[in-house]
């Protein structure tokens, strides 16, 4: 990721040494200063104090453009991998979401990210400062006085390496940590989502207490996290002070003897300060970035993670009202323990004439719903074949597989916006009219014209502020306004009155007649206006593809 962002961080690199340049030019003039003073040379040190004036101006506008490109650098890096994890997540498909935990993916994709744009911003440039600045600085006062530097020397040593071997060890706890995060984040989720049912449930309470208990042990965890990242910062604020101590008390003693001119010491004196503002930065920057290490597992796994289902390479949508034809199509659910798999359909073959409306009855488990997630490719048969207009469902690209197969559940998901920007999902270039026909429709037009803001009304997380009926209506409009060449309603119109069931199914067949209809549900009246009936059992198909005209 890092490498995706190396201009960045060599120029914010690059700056950060030139602010550390500038505070020991500074350091240098300072001495002059106060040498001067001490000669009781006053234009000399004026002409100093000028020139400390002007480098304090330059560093500053430095420091203020290293922050803005710090910004920049660090909000590009995790703009680009917020978006590459989101398009991985897409390209994954229903299979993955649908066993992923979305409070463990929110936290990846939220968290996990942010922390990763101060490790690119902050951490790494600063590394590099540390590694080329104090070097660079103990060189200097070695001009000036050789055994204070050495004394510099192995104190900035202690205090660069010493803290990495705490690094190690927090980095290694921070992991575990991050992932009890992410399985707390995620049963958090899950339970603000459940509130009705835990409340019908009688299950709140006991539900609330143990996510407190748990979220208290990792807050334990989490203060012996900062003990122990306080002890670290504590080695090296004492390896930098002693260092300091050391070299200063080297140069005085050199000084006392004679053997070291007094500029010479107040220069060891000012520099060895600066020889460690580099390595205290840089604890700074790494405990800045350690949200994004300590959150790498979660983000490698959603970067290395697969599709189940292999894309396919013909990117031909399907012609308008092609034929469906599942030919002796076997599939199992894997089993939640390990086991073997859950048979759903057992050698299903049927044909779903073209442009006609094909109803799927039969009792519940038979196969029904598993019928429609073959058809959208959640799945792919473990035996068999399923094929749209003569070709293998299989072979289409998950984009031309989107143009040619809408499926509208049972109970459909809706965004927190307006309407019309629900219904247009797919086609948000969709004129008003369009928009508004497709709504028709689906018997939702007059209903949505008679909210507060019309099309415009924000609906709430999921459609919160609508009735289960609504729900489905405006989902029916919105698989009808992207114009589908199949068409699968699976019980989505399990929330309607009988007589508004009826007006829909037939301003569907209205308003898509060139699709291919398929119809799952239970009641005899979407049966009675299906052209054509399979009934399922046992995940195989009892009874042929004929209209069965209903009592």
């Amino acid at each position: 990721m890092a490498a995706r962002s190396a201009g960045g961080i060599a120029a914010l690199a690059g700056l950060s040494l030139a602010v550390t340049a500038l505070f020991a030019a500074q350091a240098f003039l300072v001495a002059l200063i106060l040498t001067a003073l001490i000669r009781g040379d006053g234009e000399a040190a004026l002409r100093g104090l000028l020139a400390v004036a002007g480098v304090a101006a330059v560093r500053a506008a430095a420091v203020w453009w290293r922050e803005v490109l710090a910004a920049r650098v660090g909000g590009a890096a995790k703009s680009r991998l917020r978006d590459d994890l989101v398009a991985r997540v897409t390209r994954l498909g229903p299979a993955w979401t649908g066993r992923a935990r979305t409070g463990q993916v929110i936290a990846t994709v939220v968290d996990g990210v942010e922390g990763v744009e101060a490790y690119i911003s902050r951490y790494l440039p600063q590394l590099a400062v540390a590694a080329v600045a104090p070097p660079a600085i103990v060189a200097a006062v070695a001009a000036a006085h050789p055994p204070s530097a050495a004394v510099l020397a192995v104190a900035v040593a202690a205090a660069l390496v010493l803290p990495r071997l705490w690094d190690a060890r927090l980095l290694r706890s921070g992991r575990r940590r991050w992932g009890r995060f992410e399985r707390l984040a995620a049963d958090y989720l899950e339970m603000t989502q459940a509130i009705p049912l835990l409340r019908i449930a009688g299950a709140g309470g006991r539900t609330a207490s143990d996510l407190r208990e748990r979220s208290r042990a990792l807050t334990a965890e989490t203060m012996a996290q900062l003990r122990f990242s306080l002890a670290e910062s504590g080695v090296s604020t004492f390896a930098a002070h002693a260092g300091i101590a050391g070299a200063v008390l080297a140069a005085l003693a050199a000084a006392s003897a004679g053997d070291l001119p007094a500029d010479r010491a107040l220069l060891v004196l000012l520099l060895s300060r600066e020889c460690f503002r580099p390595v205290a930065e840089l604890g700074g920057a790494w405990h800045a970035g350690y949200l994004g290490l300590a959150a790498v597992d979660g983000l490698e796994e959603l970067r290395a993670a697969r599709p189940a289902l292999v894309p396919g390479a013909d990117p031909v949508p399907a012609e308008p009202g092609p034929e469906i034809e599942f030919r002796g199509v076997r599939f199992g659910y894997p089993a939640v323990s390990g086991g073997p798999p859950r048979p759903a359909l057992d050698g299903l073959s049927f044909r779903a004439r073209g442009g006609a409306t094909t109803a799927i009855v039969g009792p519940s488990g038979s196969g029904k719903s598993t019928i429609a997630r073959l058809l959208e490719r959640q799945h792919d048969p473990d035996g068999g074949d399923v094929r749209i207009g003569g070709r293998p469902l299989a072979a289409l690209t998950p984009a031309a597989l989107a143009a040619s197969v809408q499926l509208v559940a049972q109970d459909p998901f809706l965004f927190s916006g307006t309407v019309r920007a629900n219904i247009a999902i797919a086609r948000p270039d969709a004129l008003d009219e369009q928009v508004r026909a497709a709504a028709r429709a689906a018997d939702a037009d007059a209903f949505v014209t008679r909210l507060p803001g019309g099309y415009d009304t924000v609906l709430d997380e999921h459609g919160a502020n609508l009735s289960g009926g609504q729900r489905q209506r405006i989902a029916i409009a919105r698989a009808l306004l992207a114009d589908p060449a199949v068409l699968v309603l699976d019980e989505a119109t399990s929330a309607l009155d009988a007589g508004t069931e009826r007006r829909v199914l037939r301003g569907i067949r209205a308003h898509a007649a060139g699709a291919t209809r398929i119809v799952i549900a239970h009641r005899a009246s979407v049966v009675a206006e299906a052209d054509a009936v399979v009934r399922i059992d046992a995940g195989t198909a009892v009874g042929p593809c004929e209209r069965e005209p209903v009592a």
